[in-house]
Protein backbone atom coordinates (compact mmCIF):
# COMPACT_ATOMS: atom_id res chain seq x y z
CA UNK A 1 0.00 0.00 0.00
CA UNK A 2 1.50 3.32 -1.03
CA UNK A 3 0.97 6.67 0.61
CA UNK A 4 0.09 9.47 -1.76
CA UNK A 5 1.12 12.99 -1.02
CA UNK A 6 -1.66 15.36 -1.96
CA UNK A 7 -0.40 18.55 -3.44
CA UNK A 8 -1.91 21.46 -1.61
CA UNK A 9 -3.24 23.99 -4.08
CA UNK A 10 -3.12 27.63 -3.34
CA UNK A 11 -6.59 28.73 -2.36
CA UNK A 12 -5.73 32.40 -2.05
CA UNK A 13 -7.26 34.38 -4.85
CA UNK A 14 -5.50 37.32 -6.32
CA UNK A 15 -7.50 40.47 -5.71
CA UNK A 16 -8.71 42.30 -8.77
CA UNK A 17 -6.77 45.51 -9.34
CA UNK A 18 -8.48 48.63 -8.09
CA UNK A 19 -9.05 51.83 -10.06
CA UNK A 20 -9.53 55.41 -8.93
CA UNK A 21 -12.42 57.46 -10.29
CA UNK A 22 -11.31 61.08 -10.44
CA UNK A 23 -13.45 64.21 -10.70
CA UNK A 24 -11.93 67.22 -12.44
CA UNK A 25 -12.90 70.80 -11.74
CA UNK A 26 -14.73 72.73 -14.45
CA UNK A 27 -16.00 76.27 -14.87
CA UNK A 28 -19.53 75.53 -16.01
CA UNK A 29 -21.29 73.15 -13.55
CA UNK A 30 -22.74 74.55 -10.34
CA UNK A 31 -21.48 73.12 -7.07
CA UNK A 32 -25.01 71.95 -6.27
CA UNK A 33 -25.24 70.06 -9.58
CA UNK A 34 -21.89 68.33 -8.97
CA UNK A 35 -22.95 67.24 -5.47
CA UNK A 36 -26.33 65.96 -6.76
CA UNK A 37 -24.71 63.96 -9.57
CA UNK A 38 -22.15 62.43 -7.20
CA UNK A 39 -24.89 61.34 -4.77
CA UNK A 40 -27.00 59.87 -7.60
CA UNK A 41 -24.06 58.10 -9.26
CA UNK A 42 -22.04 56.58 -6.43
CA UNK A 43 -23.94 54.27 -4.06
CA UNK A 44 -23.52 54.95 -0.34
CA UNK A 45 -21.92 58.36 -0.97
CA UNK A 46 -23.39 60.72 1.61
CA UNK A 47 -24.09 64.39 0.99
CA UNK A 48 -21.19 65.51 3.26
CA UNK A 49 -18.85 63.15 1.36
CA UNK A 50 -20.10 64.45 -2.00
CA UNK A 51 -19.62 68.05 -0.83
CA UNK A 52 -16.09 67.16 0.29
CA UNK A 53 -15.24 65.59 -3.10
CA UNK A 54 -16.71 68.59 -4.94
CA UNK A 55 -14.77 71.08 -2.77
CA UNK A 56 -11.51 69.17 -3.23
CA UNK A 57 -11.96 69.23 -7.02
CA UNK A 58 -12.90 72.92 -6.86
CA UNK A 59 -9.87 73.79 -4.73
CA UNK A 60 -7.20 71.43 -6.14
CA UNK A 61 -8.50 70.86 -9.67
CA UNK A 62 -9.01 67.13 -9.11
CA UNK A 63 -10.52 64.86 -6.46
CA UNK A 64 -10.80 61.15 -5.73
CA UNK A 65 -14.43 60.02 -5.93
CA UNK A 66 -14.08 56.28 -5.23
CA UNK A 67 -11.62 53.40 -5.59
CA UNK A 68 -13.17 50.19 -6.94
CA UNK A 69 -12.98 47.40 -9.52
CA UNK A 70 -12.42 48.45 -13.14
CA UNK A 71 -15.97 47.70 -14.34
CA UNK A 72 -17.51 49.82 -11.58
CA UNK A 73 -14.96 52.59 -12.09
CA UNK A 74 -15.73 52.68 -15.80
CA UNK A 75 -19.47 52.83 -15.08
CA UNK A 76 -19.13 55.67 -12.54
CA UNK A 77 -16.80 57.62 -14.82
CA UNK A 78 -19.16 57.32 -17.81
CA UNK A 79 -22.20 58.19 -15.70
CA UNK A 80 -20.50 61.33 -14.37
CA UNK A 81 -19.61 62.29 -17.94
CA UNK A 82 -23.22 61.74 -19.09
CA UNK A 83 -24.25 64.32 -16.48
CA UNK A 84 -21.76 66.86 -17.83
CA UNK A 85 -18.94 66.34 -15.35
CA UNK A 86 -15.32 65.74 -16.28
CA UNK A 87 -14.08 62.41 -14.94
CA UNK A 88 -11.23 59.99 -15.57
CA UNK A 89 -10.07 56.65 -14.16
CA UNK A 90 -6.58 55.47 -13.38
CA UNK A 91 -5.06 52.38 -11.76
CA UNK A 92 -4.74 52.56 -7.98
CA UNK A 93 -1.03 51.99 -7.52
Amino acid sequence: MSVETLEKRSTSRKLAPKYRVLLHNDDFNSMEHVVQVLIQTVPNLTQPQAVSVMMEAHTNGIALVITCAFEHAEFYCETLKMHGLTSTIEPDE
